[in-house]
């Protein structure tokens, strides 16, 4: 009998490994659930290829069809996610030690999952009274700085789909509601390399966040404090810090993602 032809994918990896994981990446950019057809728009692929991919997905987990006949991300990605959360929140952790040791505030690692942010690392600073962010906790982008410093480096268009889903609710009267005035501000954020939330989360704090650039992941880092000891001159000085610990973070993402 002769041996089985494999398809040969990118840097001679198996083709149709590549298709399924892009598959997923487009379920998730679509808000977590898609159509047969949407897929193959997006995609570029066959229809019929399309279909026999999202089958075998079906078949093992990752993948589920609801009543409508639209798939959706599947129950088994759960596992994954939450221990590659946590696997980057170790490595994570010396490095956001290391900045609060030169900032004197609380640093935060987050994560852009499908239309949340998600803490997924934190180093707390030594003051008595300092910012507590809980690992694992889930916000919407519109009302953070890591949000805002994520939003800033997805396409225009991808920005206002997940503001589509998630809508913009006031966490204070500081929380900008308002989408336009949100695109602007990611504008400007994308332009200074960071963002900032003014008590927009949370009365009387302060959060600067930089975004993780050049890595596989949709994250950023943020330092939070009182405004009266984080002030603007402050930010002015640590933000510095802060892109350095980002480039660093990132590098490390993409030696183990290159590995």
């Amino acid at each position: 009998m002769a041996p089985q032809k494999t398809e040969r994918g990118s840097g001679g990896g198996v083709q149709s490994l590549e298709r399924a994981f892009a598959l997923l990446e487009q379920l998730a950019d679509a808000g977590g659930e898609a159509g047969l057809s949407e897929l193959a728009a997006s995609s570029g692929l066959p229809l019929p290829t399309i279909h026999r991919l999202v089958r075998t997905l079906v078949a093992l987990g990752y993948v589920r069809q609801d009543s409508s006949r639209r798939y959706a991300l599947g129950p088994r990605l759960i596992r994954l996610g939450e221990m590659a959360s946590r696997q980057f929140g170790s490595w994570a952790r010396p490095l956001l030690a290391e900045l609060v040791q030169q900032v004197g505030e609380t640093a935060n690692l987050a994560i852009l999952d499908g239309d949340e942010i998600v803490y997924v690392a934190q180093a707390p600073s030594r003051h008595s009274m300092r910012m507590f962010t809980e690992v694992g906790r889930r916000v919407l982008p519109h009302g953070t700085g890591v949000g805002k410093a994520v939003l800033s480096r997805l396409p225009r268009e991808e920005v206002a789909a997940i503001l589509d889903r998630t809508g913009m609710p006031a966490y204070t009267p500081h929380t900008i509601t308002d989408r336009d005035k949100l695109l602007r501000q990611l504008a400007q954020v994308a332009r200074q390399g960071y963002a900032t939330d003014e008590g927009e989360q949370e009365i009387g704090v302060r959060c600067v966040a930089v975004p993780l650039t050049g890595g596989p992941a949709r994250a950023a880092i943020s330092v939070s404090g009182p405004e009266g000891r984080l002030t603007k001159a402050t930010v002015d000085r640590i933000v510095p810090l802060m892109r350095r610990t980002a480039e660093q973070l990132s590098q490390q993402l993409s030696n183990a993602a290159s590995a």
